[in-house]
């Protein structure tokens, strides 16, 4: 990989549950971010989980991430990713 295409990879600090993550992404989905929070989580997908951000981008800097969701992801987000039990 050039040094071009490093800089061309975005990459952000987004932070979960308190510990920063360096991601290179311009959205999220639920799935990545639970399995983020939870390693365990796409061994285990009938766990639900409750997803809220804030520091969004836009109009909407805070909200909450529904499964099959996906969010744009901005520097500094903040998330909280909390085991709400099994569906």
């Amino acid at each position: 990989m050039t040094n071009e295409e490093k800089d061309k990879k975005k990459t952000v600090t987004i932070v979960i549950d308190g510990t920063p993550y360096e991601v290179e992404k311009d959205d999220m989905t639920y799935v990545e971010l639970v399995t983020l929070a939870d390693p365990e989580y796409p061994q285990h997908p009938e766990t639900t989980y409750s997803v809220t951000y804030k520091r969004g981008q836009g109009n909407k800097p805070e909200g909450t991430l529904s499964p099959g969701g996906t969010v744009k992801i901005k520097n500094g987000m903040v998330f909280n990713v909390s085991r709400t039990g099994q569906a």
